[in-house]
Protein backbone atom coordinates (compact mmCIF):
# COMPACT_ATOMS: atom_id res chain seq x y z
CA UNK A 1 0.00 0.00 0.00
CA UNK A 2 1.44 3.35 -0.99
CA UNK A 3 1.84 6.00 1.65
CA UNK A 4 -0.46 9.01 1.61
CA UNK A 5 1.31 12.33 1.44
CA UNK A 6 1.07 14.23 4.69
CA UNK A 7 -1.37 17.13 4.55
CA UNK A 8 0.16 20.54 4.91
CA UNK A 9 -0.65 22.35 8.14
CA UNK A 10 -3.18 25.22 7.94
CA UNK A 11 -1.43 28.46 8.60
CA UNK A 12 -3.47 30.77 10.82
CA UNK A 13 -2.89 34.50 10.45
CA UNK A 14 -1.01 35.99 13.29
CA UNK A 15 -2.45 38.69 15.50
CA UNK A 16 -0.09 41.16 13.88
CA UNK A 17 -1.34 40.21 10.37
CA UNK A 18 -5.03 40.50 11.36
CA UNK A 19 -4.47 43.86 12.96
CA UNK A 20 -2.68 45.07 9.87
CA UNK A 21 -5.57 44.01 7.59
CA UNK A 22 -8.08 45.80 9.80
CA UNK A 23 -5.92 48.90 9.82
CA UNK A 24 -6.13 49.08 6.02
CA UNK A 25 -10.03 49.32 6.28
CA UNK A 26 -12.62 48.20 3.69
CA UNK A 27 -11.64 48.06 0.06
CA UNK A 28 -12.50 50.87 -2.38
CA UNK A 29 -14.98 48.64 -4.23
CA UNK A 30 -16.80 47.79 -1.00
CA UNK A 31 -16.95 51.44 0.01
CA UNK A 32 -18.32 52.35 -3.41
CA UNK A 33 -20.96 49.62 -3.14
CA UNK A 34 -22.01 50.78 0.34
CA UNK A 35 -22.27 54.39 -0.79
CA UNK A 36 -24.38 53.39 -3.76
CA UNK A 37 -26.79 51.42 -1.51
CA UNK A 38 -27.03 54.31 0.95
CA UNK A 39 -27.85 56.68 -1.90
CA UNK A 40 -30.50 54.28 -3.22
CA UNK A 41 -32.18 54.00 0.17
CA UNK A 42 -32.02 57.75 0.68
CA UNK A 43 -33.61 58.34 -2.71
CA UNK A 44 -36.30 55.75 -1.95
CA UNK A 45 -37.09 57.45 1.35
CA UNK A 46 -37.19 60.83 -0.37
CA UNK A 47 -39.53 59.54 -3.08
CA UNK A 48 -41.78 57.98 -0.44
CA UNK A 49 -41.81 61.24 1.49
CA UNK A 50 -42.68 63.20 -1.64
CA UNK A 51 -45.41 60.71 -2.52
CA UNK A 52 -46.93 60.91 0.95
CA UNK A 53 -46.69 64.69 0.84
CA UNK A 54 -48.37 64.77 -2.56
CA UNK A 55 -51.12 62.45 -1.36
CA UNK A 56 -51.62 64.55 1.73
CA UNK A 57 -51.84 67.73 -0.30
CA UNK A 58 -54.19 66.08 -2.79
CA UNK A 59 -56.37 64.86 0.04
CA UNK A 60 -56.43 68.28 1.66
CA UNK A 61 -57.32 69.86 -1.67
CA UNK A 62 -60.01 67.25 -2.21
CA UNK A 63 -61.51 68.04 1.18
CA UNK A 64 -61.23 71.81 0.59
CA UNK A 65 -62.96 71.45 -2.74
CA UNK A 66 -65.59 69.13 -1.27
CA UNK A 67 -66.31 71.54 1.57
CA UNK A 68 -67.16 74.16 -1.02
CA UNK A 69 -69.63 71.88 -2.81
CA UNK A 70 -73.23 72.21 -1.69
CA UNK A 71 -76.30 70.44 -2.96
CA UNK A 72 -79.96 71.38 -2.69
CA UNK A 73 -83.15 69.61 -3.55
CA UNK A 74 -84.60 70.71 -6.87
CA UNK A 75 -88.00 72.05 -5.87
CA UNK A 76 -89.16 71.98 -9.48
CA UNK A 77 -89.21 68.19 -9.39
CA UNK A 78 -92.36 66.31 -8.32
CA UNK A 79 -92.76 65.99 -4.56
CA UNK A 80 -90.99 62.84 -3.37
CA UNK A 81 -93.27 60.34 -1.64
CA UNK A 82 -91.82 58.78 1.48
CA UNK A 83 -91.99 54.98 1.44
CA UNK A 84 -90.39 51.83 2.77
CA UNK A 85 -87.99 49.85 0.60
CA UNK A 86 -90.21 46.79 0.28
CA UNK A 87 -92.87 48.91 -1.46
CA UNK A 88 -90.55 50.48 -4.04
CA UNK A 89 -91.65 48.31 -6.96
CA UNK A 90 -95.01 50.08 -6.70
CA UNK A 91 -93.24 53.38 -7.50
CA UNK A 92 -91.42 52.60 -10.77
CA UNK A 93 -91.02 55.85 -12.70
CA UNK A 94 -92.00 57.92 -9.68
CA UNK A 95 -89.99 60.11 -7.33
CA UNK A 96 -89.57 58.77 -3.80
CA UNK A 97 -87.89 59.57 -0.51
CA UNK A 98 -86.21 56.64 1.26
CA UNK A 99 -84.56 56.51 4.67
CA UNK A 100 -82.08 53.76 5.45
CA UNK A 101 -78.70 52.53 6.55
CA UNK A 102 -75.84 52.18 4.07
CA UNK A 103 -75.35 48.43 4.05
CA UNK A 104 -72.40 48.94 1.70
CA UNK A 105 -70.81 51.96 0.01
CA UNK A 106 -68.89 51.51 -3.25
CA UNK A 107 -67.32 54.23 -5.40
CA UNK A 108 -66.46 54.08 -9.09
CA UNK A 109 -65.14 57.12 -10.96
CA UNK A 110 -67.81 59.82 -10.55
CA UNK A 111 -70.46 57.43 -9.22
CA UNK A 112 -71.29 56.12 -5.76
CA UNK A 113 -73.34 52.96 -5.26
CA UNK A 114 -75.16 52.66 -1.95
CA UNK A 115 -76.94 49.48 -0.92
CA UNK A 116 -79.62 50.79 1.43
CA UNK A 117 -81.59 48.79 3.97
CA UNK A 118 -84.41 49.81 6.28
CA UNK A 119 -85.41 46.47 7.82
CA UNK A 120 -87.99 45.79 5.11
CA UNK A 121 -85.56 45.14 2.27
CA UNK A 122 -82.53 46.28 0.26
CA UNK A 123 -82.21 48.60 -2.75
CA UNK A 124 -79.30 50.10 -4.65
CA UNK A 125 -79.17 53.89 -4.79
CA UNK A 126 -76.89 55.53 -7.37
CA UNK A 127 -75.37 58.95 -6.70
CA UNK A 128 -73.73 60.85 -9.54
CA UNK A 129 -72.24 64.26 -10.35
CA UNK A 130 -72.22 66.80 -7.53
CA UNK A 131 -74.01 64.35 -5.24
CA UNK A 132 -70.72 62.43 -4.95
CA UNK A 133 -68.50 65.51 -4.52
CA UNK A 134 -69.69 66.86 -1.17
CA UNK A 135 -67.72 66.41 2.02
CA UNK A 136 -70.39 64.08 3.37
CA UNK A 137 -70.20 61.97 0.20
CA UNK A 138 -66.42 61.64 0.43
CA UNK A 139 -66.62 60.60 4.09
CA UNK A 140 -69.62 58.29 3.69
CA UNK A 141 -68.98 54.80 5.12
CA UNK A 142 -70.92 51.61 5.77
CA UNK A 143 -73.71 51.89 8.36
CA UNK A 144 -74.17 55.64 7.93
CA UNK A 145 -77.84 56.63 7.89
CA UNK A 146 -79.10 58.63 4.93
CA UNK A 147 -82.21 59.96 3.27
CA UNK A 148 -82.15 59.58 -0.52
CA UNK A 149 -84.49 61.31 -2.97
CA UNK A 150 -84.81 60.05 -6.51
CA UNK A 151 -86.65 58.11 -9.17
CA UNK A 152 -87.24 54.36 -9.15
CA UNK A 153 -86.12 52.76 -12.42
CA UNK A 154 -86.52 49.17 -13.49
CA UNK A 155 -83.30 47.25 -14.22
CA UNK A 156 -83.29 43.48 -14.62
CA UNK A 157 -79.59 43.43 -13.72
CA UNK A 158 -80.23 44.97 -10.32
CA UNK A 159 -79.56 42.49 -7.52
CA UNK A 160 -82.37 43.77 -5.32
CA UNK A 161 -85.97 43.59 -6.60
CA UNK A 162 -84.90 44.36 -10.19
CA UNK A 163 -84.97 48.11 -9.52
CA UNK A 164 -82.60 50.96 -8.69
CA UNK A 165 -83.01 54.34 -7.07
CA UNK A 166 -81.51 57.05 -9.30
CA UNK A 167 -80.79 59.79 -6.78
CA UNK A 168 -81.28 63.50 -7.43
CA UNK A 169 -80.64 64.60 -3.84
CA UNK A 170 -79.59 63.06 -0.54
CA UNK A 171 -78.97 63.98 3.08
CA UNK A 172 -76.68 62.49 5.70
CA UNK A 173 -78.64 61.65 8.84
CA UNK A 174 -75.97 59.97 10.96
CA UNK A 175 -72.27 59.28 10.43
CA UNK A 176 -70.57 55.92 10.95
CA UNK A 177 -66.88 54.96 11.09
CA UNK A 178 -67.71 51.60 9.47
CA UNK A 179 -68.22 48.28 11.23
CA UNK A 180 -65.37 47.07 13.49
CA UNK A 181 -66.37 43.41 13.02
CA UNK A 182 -66.64 40.97 10.13
CA UNK A 183 -67.97 37.46 9.57
CA UNK A 184 -64.56 35.93 10.27
CA UNK A 185 -64.46 37.20 13.87
CA UNK A 186 -64.30 34.52 16.57
CA UNK A 187 -67.42 33.40 18.42
CA UNK A 188 -66.77 35.41 21.59
CA UNK A 189 -66.21 38.61 19.60
CA UNK A 190 -69.39 38.02 17.63
CA UNK A 191 -71.34 37.51 20.86
CA UNK A 192 -69.79 40.63 22.44
CA UNK A 193 -70.70 42.65 19.34
CA UNK A 194 -74.08 41.00 18.82
CA UNK A 195 -75.73 44.40 18.44
CA UNK A 196 -73.61 44.98 15.33
CA UNK A 197 -73.75 41.39 14.07
CA UNK A 198 -77.53 41.77 13.76
CA UNK A 199 -76.94 44.31 10.97
CA UNK A 200 -75.55 41.58 8.71
CA UNK A 201 -77.87 40.14 6.07
CA UNK A 202 -77.77 36.57 7.42
CA UNK A 203 -78.22 37.50 11.10
CA UNK A 204 -81.01 39.90 10.15
CA UNK A 205 -82.70 37.13 8.17
CA UNK A 206 -82.57 34.85 11.22
CA UNK A 207 -84.40 37.44 13.32
CA UNK A 208 -86.99 38.08 10.60
CA UNK A 209 -87.73 34.37 10.32
CA UNK A 210 -87.94 34.17 14.11
CA UNK A 211 -90.56 36.92 14.12
CA UNK A 212 -92.61 35.19 11.43
CA UNK A 213 -92.29 31.79 13.13
CA UNK A 214 -93.61 33.27 16.37
CA UNK A 215 -96.54 34.77 14.48
CA UNK A 216 -97.25 31.40 12.82
CA UNK A 217 -97.35 29.61 16.17
CA UNK A 218 -99.91 32.15 17.35
CA UNK A 219 -101.89 31.77 14.12
CA UNK A 220 -101.90 27.99 14.61
CA UNK A 221 -103.23 28.27 18.15
CA UNK A 222 -105.86 30.88 17.34
CA UNK A 223 -107.05 28.83 14.36
CA UNK A 224 -107.76 26.02 16.83
CA UNK A 225 -109.50 28.33 19.31
CA UNK A 226 -106.82 28.42 22.02
CA UNK A 227 -106.60 31.43 24.31
CA UNK A 228 -103.24 33.09 24.97
CA UNK A 229 -102.31 33.79 28.60
CA UNK A 230 -99.34 35.51 30.24
CA UNK A 231 -98.14 33.51 33.26
CA UNK A 232 -95.73 34.96 35.84
CA UNK A 233 -92.01 34.41 35.45
CA UNK A 234 -91.24 35.09 39.13
CA UNK A 235 -92.34 31.93 40.94
CA UNK A 236 -91.94 29.96 44.17
CA UNK A 237 -92.36 26.48 42.69
CA UNK A 238 -90.30 24.17 40.52
CA UNK A 239 -91.32 22.17 37.48
CA UNK A 240 -88.18 20.50 36.13
CA UNK A 241 -86.05 19.86 39.20
CA UNK A 242 -84.49 22.13 41.81
CA UNK A 243 -80.93 21.86 40.51
CA UNK A 244 -81.73 23.99 37.45
CA UNK A 245 -83.46 26.86 39.25
CA UNK A 246 -82.17 30.43 39.27
CA UNK A 247 -82.85 31.59 42.82
CA UNK A 248 -83.37 35.22 43.82
CA UNK A 249 -84.84 37.39 46.54
CA UNK A 250 -88.38 38.62 46.01
CA UNK A 251 -88.38 41.35 48.65
CA UNK A 252 -88.01 39.27 51.84
CA UNK A 253 -88.98 35.93 50.30
CA UNK A 254 -87.13 33.33 48.28
CA UNK A 255 -88.23 33.06 44.66
CA UNK A 256 -87.07 31.64 41.34
CA UNK A 257 -87.08 32.46 37.66
CA UNK A 258 -89.59 30.14 36.05
CA UNK A 259 -88.50 26.90 34.40
CA UNK A 260 -91.86 26.48 32.71
CA UNK A 261 -95.33 28.02 32.69
CA UNK A 262 -97.01 24.62 32.51
CA UNK A 263 -98.53 24.59 35.98
CA UNK A 264 -100.14 28.00 35.51
CA UNK A 265 -101.49 27.01 32.11
CA UNK A 266 -103.13 23.95 33.65
CA UNK A 267 -104.99 26.15 36.12
CA UNK A 268 -106.60 28.08 33.25
CA UNK A 269 -108.15 25.07 31.52
CA UNK A 270 -111.40 25.19 33.55
CA UNK A 271 -112.00 28.84 32.68
CA UNK A 272 -110.59 29.26 29.17
CA UNK A 273 -110.38 25.79 27.70
CA UNK A 274 -107.27 25.11 25.61
CA UNK A 275 -104.55 27.67 26.36
CA UNK A 276 -101.03 28.60 25.28
CA UNK A 277 -98.29 31.05 26.12
CA UNK A 278 -95.09 32.29 24.50
CA UNK A 279 -92.80 33.35 27.32
CA UNK A 280 -89.23 33.19 28.58
CA UNK A 281 -88.11 30.21 30.65
CA UNK A 282 -84.86 29.81 32.56
CA UNK A 283 -82.66 26.81 33.28
CA UNK A 284 -79.53 26.97 35.41
CA UNK A 285 -78.08 23.97 33.62
CA UNK A 286 -74.29 23.98 33.40
CA UNK A 287 -74.40 22.84 29.79
CA UNK A 288 -72.29 24.23 26.96
CA UNK A 289 -73.85 22.26 24.12
CA UNK A 290 -75.03 23.76 20.85
CA UNK A 291 -78.69 23.41 21.87
CA UNK A 292 -78.73 24.63 25.49
CA UNK A 293 -79.50 28.14 26.72
CA UNK A 294 -79.90 29.58 30.21
CA UNK A 295 -82.83 31.67 28.93
CA UNK A 296 -85.01 30.68 26.01
CA UNK A 297 -88.40 31.35 24.45
CA UNK A 298 -90.81 28.64 25.54
CA UNK A 299 -93.96 27.94 23.53
CA UNK A 300 -96.25 25.97 25.84
CA UNK A 301 -99.82 24.75 25.55
CA UNK A 302 -102.34 22.68 27.53
CA UNK A 303 -105.44 20.86 26.31
CA UNK A 304 -108.36 19.47 28.30
CA UNK A 305 -110.44 16.35 27.66
CA UNK A 306 -107.81 14.52 25.60
CA UNK A 307 -106.05 11.17 25.82
CA UNK A 308 -102.47 10.17 24.97
CA UNK A 309 -103.24 9.47 21.30
CA UNK A 310 -104.83 12.92 21.01
CA UNK A 311 -101.68 14.42 22.49
CA UNK A 312 -99.41 12.64 20.01
CA UNK A 313 -101.52 13.88 17.12
CA UNK A 314 -101.54 17.38 18.62
CA UNK A 315 -97.74 17.78 18.72
CA UNK A 316 -97.38 16.29 15.25
CA UNK A 317 -100.01 18.62 13.82
CA UNK A 318 -98.32 21.57 15.54
CA UNK A 319 -94.99 20.96 13.80
CA UNK A 320 -96.53 20.20 10.40
CA UNK A 321 -98.99 23.09 10.37
CA UNK A 322 -96.63 25.76 11.70
CA UNK A 323 -93.85 24.72 9.31
CA UNK A 324 -96.24 24.95 6.35
CA UNK A 325 -97.46 28.37 7.52
CA UNK A 326 -93.88 29.64 7.85
CA UNK A 327 -92.95 28.51 4.33
CA UNK A 328 -96.10 30.11 2.96
CA UNK A 329 -95.13 33.44 4.54
CA UNK A 330 -91.35 33.55 4.02
CA UNK A 331 -90.16 30.53 2.07
CA UNK A 332 -87.57 32.55 0.11
CA UNK A 333 -86.11 33.99 3.30
CA UNK A 334 -85.84 30.51 4.82
CA UNK A 335 -84.11 29.21 1.69
CA UNK A 336 -81.64 32.10 1.89
CA UNK A 337 -80.64 30.84 5.34
CA UNK A 338 -80.97 27.13 4.56
CA UNK A 339 -80.79 26.10 0.89
CA UNK A 340 -81.96 22.59 1.88
CA UNK A 341 -85.04 23.82 3.73
CA UNK A 342 -87.51 22.29 1.27
CA UNK A 343 -86.46 18.85 2.49
CA UNK A 344 -87.73 19.78 5.96
CA UNK A 345 -91.07 20.93 4.57
CA UNK A 346 -91.44 17.70 2.61
CA UNK A 347 -90.58 15.52 5.62
CA UNK A 348 -93.09 17.13 7.99
CA UNK A 349 -95.96 17.50 5.52
CA UNK A 350 -95.69 14.36 3.38
CA UNK A 351 -94.22 11.78 5.76
CA UNK A 352 -97.03 11.56 8.25
CA UNK A 353 -97.77 10.15 10.69
CA UNK A 354 -94.35 10.73 12.24
CA UNK A 355 -92.30 7.69 13.17
CA UNK A 356 -93.04 6.53 16.73
CA UNK A 357 -90.50 4.72 18.91
CA UNK A 358 -90.75 3.87 22.58
CA UNK A 359 -87.94 4.86 24.90
CA UNK A 360 -87.03 1.16 25.18
CA UNK A 361 -86.88 0.85 21.38
CA UNK A 362 -84.58 3.88 21.18
CA UNK A 363 -82.24 2.35 23.77
CA UNK A 364 -82.18 -0.86 21.74
CA UNK A 365 -81.61 1.07 18.49
CA UNK A 366 -78.60 2.89 19.95
CA UNK A 367 -77.03 -0.32 21.24
CA UNK A 368 -77.60 -2.16 17.95
CA UNK A 369 -76.01 0.68 15.97
CA UNK A 370 -73.04 1.17 18.33
CA UNK A 371 -74.23 4.58 19.48
CA UNK A 372 -72.58 4.67 22.87
CA UNK A 373 -73.50 6.32 26.13
CA UNK A 374 -69.78 7.09 26.48
CA UNK A 375 -67.81 6.88 23.21
CA UNK A 376 -64.49 6.79 25.10
CA UNK A 377 -65.33 3.66 27.07
CA UNK A 378 -67.82 2.35 24.46
CA UNK A 379 -70.34 1.89 27.25
CA UNK A 380 -73.78 0.92 26.00
CA UNK A 381 -77.03 2.45 27.19
CA UNK A 382 -79.16 0.65 29.72
CA UNK A 383 -82.77 1.10 30.81
CA UNK A 384 -83.12 4.33 32.81
CA UNK A 385 -80.25 6.15 31.08
CA UNK A 386 -80.92 9.53 29.52
CA UNK A 387 -80.10 9.57 25.81
CA UNK A 388 -78.18 12.84 25.73
CA UNK A 389 -77.94 15.26 22.84
CA UNK A 390 -74.95 13.80 20.94
CA UNK A 391 -76.21 10.17 20.86
CA UNK A 392 -79.70 11.49 20.13
CA UNK A 393 -78.43 13.30 17.04
CA UNK A 394 -76.49 10.22 15.93
CA UNK A 395 -79.65 8.15 16.16
CA UNK A 396 -81.65 10.70 14.17
CA UNK A 397 -78.95 10.97 11.53
CA UNK A 398 -79.46 7.27 10.80
CA UNK A 399 -83.26 7.39 10.99
CA UNK A 400 -83.44 10.59 8.92
CA UNK A 401 -86.97 11.71 9.88
CA UNK A 402 -88.67 13.26 12.93
CA UNK A 403 -89.38 10.78 15.73
CA UNK A 404 -91.94 10.74 18.52
CA UNK A 405 -90.06 9.04 21.38
CA UNK A 406 -92.77 7.84 23.77
CA UNK A 407 -93.34 6.10 27.10
CA UNK A 408 -90.37 7.08 29.25
CA UNK A 409 -89.75 5.29 32.57
CA UNK A 410 -91.50 6.84 35.56
CA UNK A 411 -88.23 7.59 37.38
CA UNK A 412 -87.03 9.75 34.46
CA UNK A 413 -90.01 12.09 34.44
CA UNK A 414 -91.36 14.82 36.71
CA UNK A 415 -94.07 14.49 39.36
CA UNK A 416 -96.82 15.62 37.00
CA UNK A 417 -96.31 12.90 34.32
CA UNK A 418 -99.21 10.45 34.07
CA UNK A 419 -98.53 6.71 34.32
CA UNK A 420 -99.43 4.32 31.51
CA UNK A 421 -102.52 2.32 32.41
CA UNK A 422 -101.01 -0.91 31.05
CA UNK A 423 -97.60 -0.46 32.72
CA UNK A 424 -97.34 1.69 35.84
CA UNK A 425 -93.54 1.86 35.49
CA UNK A 426 -93.92 3.85 32.26
CA UNK A 427 -95.45 7.26 31.57
CA UNK A 428 -97.64 8.79 28.90
CA UNK A 429 -94.84 11.05 27.73
CA UNK A 430 -93.38 12.02 24.37
CA UNK A 431 -90.34 13.92 23.14
CA UNK A 432 -90.42 15.19 19.56
CA UNK A 433 -86.98 14.64 18.02
CA UNK A 434 -85.79 16.14 14.73
CA UNK A 435 -82.60 15.47 12.73
CA UNK A 436 -79.72 17.86 13.35
CA UNK A 437 -81.00 19.04 16.71
CA UNK A 438 -82.66 16.29 18.73
CA UNK A 439 -85.44 17.14 21.15
CA UNK A 440 -87.49 20.23 20.32
CA UNK A 441 -90.67 19.34 22.26
CA UNK A 442 -91.20 17.75 25.66
CA UNK A 443 -94.76 16.62 26.31
CA UNK A 444 -96.91 14.48 28.57
CA UNK A 445 -100.36 13.71 29.79
CA UNK A 446 -100.67 15.28 33.24
CA UNK A 447 -101.59 13.45 36.42
CA UNK A 448 -105.30 14.10 36.97
CA UNK A 449 -105.79 12.05 40.16
CA UNK A 450 -105.43 13.89 43.47
CA UNK A 451 -103.78 11.03 45.39
CA UNK A 452 -101.46 10.11 42.52
CA UNK A 453 -100.26 13.71 42.31
CA UNK A 454 -99.42 13.73 46.03
CA UNK A 455 -97.48 10.50 45.51
CA UNK A 456 -95.57 12.22 42.72
CA UNK A 457 -94.56 15.05 45.04
CA UNK A 458 -93.42 12.52 47.64
CA UNK A 459 -91.44 10.59 45.03
CA UNK A 460 -89.61 13.77 44.01
CA UNK A 461 -89.11 14.95 47.60
CA UNK A 462 -91.13 18.12 47.02
CA UNK A 463 -93.16 19.80 49.75
CA UNK A 464 -96.67 20.15 48.24
CA UNK A 465 -97.57 23.10 50.47
CA UNK A 466 -96.52 25.72 47.90
CA UNK A 467 -98.47 23.88 45.20
CA UNK A 468 -101.91 24.09 46.84
CA UNK A 469 -103.28 26.09 43.90
CA UNK A 470 -102.05 23.44 41.47
CA UNK A 471 -103.31 20.51 43.54
CA UNK A 472 -106.74 22.14 43.74
CA UNK A 473 -107.22 21.44 40.03
CA UNK A 474 -107.60 17.77 41.00
CA UNK A 475 -110.14 18.61 43.72
CA UNK A 476 -112.46 20.93 41.84
CA UNK A 477 -113.50 19.04 38.72
CA UNK A 478 -110.48 17.10 37.48
CA UNK A 479 -110.23 15.81 33.92
CA UNK A 480 -107.82 14.06 31.60
CA UNK A 481 -105.51 16.68 30.13
CA UNK A 482 -102.06 17.09 28.63
CA UNK A 483 -99.66 19.60 27.20
CA UNK A 484 -96.22 20.34 25.87
CA UNK A 485 -93.39 22.82 25.68
CA UNK A 486 -91.39 23.71 22.57
CA UNK A 487 -88.09 25.58 22.53
CA UNK A 488 -88.39 28.25 19.84
CA UNK A 489 -84.63 28.52 19.35
CA UNK A 490 -84.31 24.77 18.81
CA UNK A 491 -87.11 24.83 16.25
CA UNK A 492 -85.29 27.64 14.41
CA UNK A 493 -81.98 25.79 14.64
CA UNK A 494 -83.65 22.88 12.84
CA UNK A 495 -85.58 24.96 10.30
CA UNK A 496 -82.62 27.17 9.32
CA UNK A 497 -79.93 24.50 9.80
CA UNK A 498 -78.03 26.69 12.25
CA UNK A 499 -74.85 25.43 13.92
CA UNK A 500 -76.13 26.52 17.34
CA UNK A 501 -79.20 27.93 19.10
CA UNK A 502 -77.12 31.05 19.73
CA UNK A 503 -77.73 32.20 16.16
CA UNK A 504 -81.49 31.98 16.79
CA UNK A 505 -81.35 34.34 19.80
CA UNK A 506 -81.49 38.09 19.97
CA UNK A 507 -78.90 38.15 22.78
CA UNK A 508 -78.12 34.60 23.97
CA UNK A 509 -77.79 33.90 27.68
CA UNK A 510 -75.37 31.06 28.26
CA UNK A 511 -73.32 29.60 31.03
CA UNK A 512 -70.69 32.32 31.74
CA UNK A 513 -72.40 34.87 29.45
CA UNK A 514 -75.01 37.42 30.51
CA UNK A 515 -74.03 40.32 28.23
CA UNK A 516 -74.62 42.48 26.33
Amino acid sequence: MSEQPASEPVVQPTVEQTTAEEAKGPSKSLLKKQAKEEARLKKKEENLRKKEEAEREAKEKKYRDAAAVTIEEDKSLPTAERTKIFKLRDFIGKRVKVYGWCHTVRRQATLAFLILRDGTGFVQAILSGRLTQTLNAINLKDESTVCVYGTIVEDERAAHMGIELQADYWELMGESPGLPINQDANVDTQLDERHLVHRGQKASAHMKVRSIVTQCFRDHFFSKHYHEVCPPTLVQTQVEGGSTLFQLKFFDEDAFLTQSSQLYLETMLPSLGDVFCIAQSYRAEKSLTQRHLAEYTHIEAERAFIDFEDLLQTVEELIADVTQRVFDKCGDLIRLCNPEADKILEVVTKNRPFKRMTYAECIKFCNEHNIYKDPKTEEHFKHGDDITDAPERQMLQIIGVPVLMIKFPLEMKAFYAKKCADDLELTETVDVLVPGVGEIIGSSMRVDNYQELLEGFEREGIDPKSYYWYIDQRKFGTTSHGGYGLGLERYLMWLLKLPSVKQACLYPRLMYRCKP
